[in-house]
């Protein structure tokens, strides 16, 4: 049984590594990023190591990210889980001890208190910024130099998960996420459409599938003419939109 976030994305990988897990989609930009179990575990590695052998974070630190619904904000929510690490997922600024942002909303972290900043564009084929304001340094640069295992100390499900904007701890989180699926109807083998502008929030748009051993066909800006097709093509047999 799933007692914390880790798990959620162990049990996915174990069930088939090369399966898609997670694709993107914006449709503003025509970007489209598909990531398999096995792609998704070695970005979540990777964030878990820098966090921990880059920042020398663990239980009971907090980082803020302050990123809208993609793939790489999976890979930060989930690698800052494997670490122990709480995220705060940014409504009021906190004190935190690193901090993941984009362009948009770099005014806004400014508000935070914090050491480490670390920006990303969002970009395809996780391209890094031409520029970096000061201060910052590049999230998808920084990563790569760091292992593509993690074998760090267990998580316990009492340990804290999310910092804001309410505290929740492992446990709670799966909960949570389990009574969304179970809402939705989700099941293991499930391939889920989901409109981030819809379904913001992490619990919808991450926890929930992955709980559920559902795939996630994630599509920003969405263009509700190509839902039916994009259905079709990725073989989603659920929509949230």
């Amino acid at each position: 049984m799933q007692t914390t976030i880790s798990q959620l994305l162990s049990d996915a990988v174990r069930r088939d590594p090369a399966a898609p897990l997670l694709t993107w989609y914006d449709d503003a930009t025509g970007d489209r990023t598909e990531l398999s179990g096995a792609t998704l575990d070695n970005w979540v590695s990777k964030t878990a190591n820098m966090l921990i052998d880059g920042l020398g974070l663990g239980v009971g630190d907090r980082v803020a990210v302050l990123l809208p619904p993609h793939w790489q904000t999976a890979a930060i929510v989930l690698g800052a889980a494997a670490a122990g690490v709480a995220v705060d997922l940014g409504v009021e600024p906190q004190p935190v001890d690193a901090l993941f942002t984009a362009p948009p909303t770099i005014a806004a972290a400014a508000e935070w208190p914090t050491g480490d900043r670390y920006l990303t564009g969002l970009l395809p084929f996780a391209m890094p910024l031409r520029e970096l304001p000061p201060g910052f340094v590049d999230y998808v640069t920084e990563v790569r130099n760091f292992g593509d295992h993690f074998s760090g100390a267990p998580i316990s499900p009492d340990d804290q998960a999310l910092a804001g904007p309410v505290e929740l701890s492992h446990a709670t989180v799966l909960g949570e996420a389990a009574e969304r699926a179970a809402e939705w109807g989700l099941t293991a083998g499930d391939r889920v459409l989901i409109d981030t502008g819809a379904y913001p929030d992490a619990t919808d748009w991450l926890f929930a599938p992955l709980v559920a051993g559902a795939s996630m066909v994630l599509c920003a800006n969405l263009d509700a003419a190509k839902i039916t097709s994009r259905a079709e093509s990725e073989k989603a047999n659920v929509r949230l939109s």
